[in-house]
């Protein structure tokens, strides 16, 4: 991507609407032709996207025939608990991204504060929510925080 950055001109003022270089807002600040680049980007992002995708979902077929095997009806629960765990941490990861691509791709007439929103929940959200995901999987936290939520025991 810096190399394809590298040969355009940029003749508009240089104010990224992101938190960090994300390329399809820069691709937007060049006065010359930028097809090249927004084909790129589109491939690297589908392809990005479409290989993670099937080869979760290809572990995750694997994962759930095996904890089907497993005889004890408690032991399937728990390794299943752990399985949503991991999903959840996945989603939070992509959610944001797929938005940051699609408010950068689809949003041109969208408010600035938008995109710098948008930025800063992929950046900030999923590291934040990782380590609650998998602290609720205990059940003295989540004890805890239903005594907090409810005021009652679970």
């Amino acid at each position: 991507l810096p190399f394809l950055l590298k040969r355009l001109s940029f003749c508009k003022a240089n104010i990224l609407s992101h938190a960090y270089c994300l390329h399809p807002d820069l691709i937007h600040l060049p006065c010359g032709d930028i097809t090249i680049n927004n084909i790129f980007g589109l491939i690297i992002v589908m392809s990005t996207f479409g290989l993670d995708a099937a080869l979760i979902l290809f572990s995750y077929v694997l994962i759930l025939r095996c904890v089907l095997a497993i005889a004890s009806r408690e032991e399937r629960l728990k390794t299943l608990n752990t399985c949503v765990s991991h999903l959840c941490a996945v989603l939070i990861f992509y959610v944001p991204k797929i938005g940051v691509s699609m408010t950068a791709r689809y949003g041109r007439h969208a408010p600035r504060f938008v995109h710098t929103v948008m930025s800063l929940i992929y950046l900030f959200v999923p590291p934040m929510l990782n380590p609650v995901i998998y602290s609720i999987k205990t059940k003295e936290i989540r004890r805890r925080i239903g005594r907090m939520l409810v005021g009652t025991k679970f």
